[in-house]
């Protein structure tokens, strides 16, 4: 059980390890990074602007003098930057201690493509992290303290994988379109988790989500128009939290020792909304098997990358 009232002060300290974290320039990704910094990691910024990754770096440097950063290219809706980013990691990289698979966005009012021709959401929050992982795989140090945290939301407790109409080209609907991202972040965690238990691999797999958190994912989402705006605002005032906050069931996750794989950790409040870190529940649908073989069939298909477990 998560201990009541775990803060970034119980994170044990992360000296010697390397924690990559995607979307890392703002939001919950920004408080993952600057609280493992802080703790002694070297943290690598993965950021789609890396312009925008070196000012992050500089700002958690003021905050931390020691910190110990390096900003990569990433953008996670773009299948070509994510095989970029994995290969030049590969290429020059060491070994990797911490995923953090974070990088989102939401509120998208008109249904967008990618330019590898998937729905912009699932693209971003999903398909793209799945690449990433299958990719860097062999550069996860090969232990039990390796970690691969996904990002998930209560949003997949309403979410569906919507096999017949992944991309939403039938019908699109921002919310529909969100929580399917998330249901598959938590499925992919899950079944990740299960496939590395059965190949006898030590690396870990689990996954976290943030509550209400006011960020830019919600405040404005990427396309988001003035009505998602006013509602977001008010949700967050009557139920949310900090990004500080909502970073910690992420941290939890990475570094609890407590922690375990196969795991799902939020706050533990009212409705999982705000609060310390503890387990989460996860709906029904997250844990069907023949759901979570499906979509992942379906993501080595449509990605062109398959997991070397």
């Amino acid at each position: 059980m998560a201990e009541r009232g775990w803060t970034t002060a119980d994170i044990p300290s992360q000296t010697g390890r390397v924690a990559l974290v995607t979307g890392a320039s703002s939001g919950i990704g920004f408080e993952t990074a600057l609280a493992l910094a802080g703790a002694g990691a070297h943290v690598v910024l993965a950021v789609r602007d890396p312009a925008k990754g070196v000012r992050t770096a500089e700002r958690i440097a003021r905050r931390h003098a020691q910190a110990d950063l390096t900003v990569r290219e990433l953008d996670t809706a773009r299948l070509a930057s994510v095989r970029a980013c994995a290969e030049n990691w590969r290429r020059d990289g060491g070994p990797i201690d911490l995923l953090v698979l974070n990088a989102g966005i939401a509120a998208v009012p008109r249904r967008e493509e990618s330019e590898d021709g998937f729905e912009r959401q699932l693209a971003t929050n999903y398909l793209g992290h799945f690449a990433l992982t299958g990719l860097l795989l062999p550069c996860l140090r090969p232990s039990s303290g390796t970690r691969i945290v996904t990002v998930a939301s209560v949003a997949h407790r309403s979410g569906a994988i919507r096999f017949d109409d992944l991309h939403g080209r039938a019908a699109y609907g921002a919310q529909t379109a969100y929580r399917q991202t998330k249901l598959a972040m938590l499925i992919f965690a899950l079944e990740l988790e299960r496939r590395l238990r059965a190949a006898g691999r030590p690396e870990q797999a689990m996954a976290a989500h943030p509550g209400l958190a006011l960020t830019d994912v919600f405040r404005r989402g990427d396309r988001a128009g003035p009505i998602q705006q006013r509602i977001g605002r008010f949700l967050f005032a009557l139920a949310g939290q900090s990004a500080a906050a909502g970073a910690l069931p992420i941290l939890y996750a990475a570094t609890a020792p407590v922690a375990r794989g196969g795991g799902y950790y939020g706050p533990d409040g009212i409705r999982e909304s705000r609060g310390a870190p503890k387990p989460a529940w996860i709906a029904p649908q997250a844990k069907d098997p023949d759901t979570a073989s499906r979509l992942w069939t379906v993501s080595e298909q449509l990605t062109g990358v398959r997991f070397a477990l």
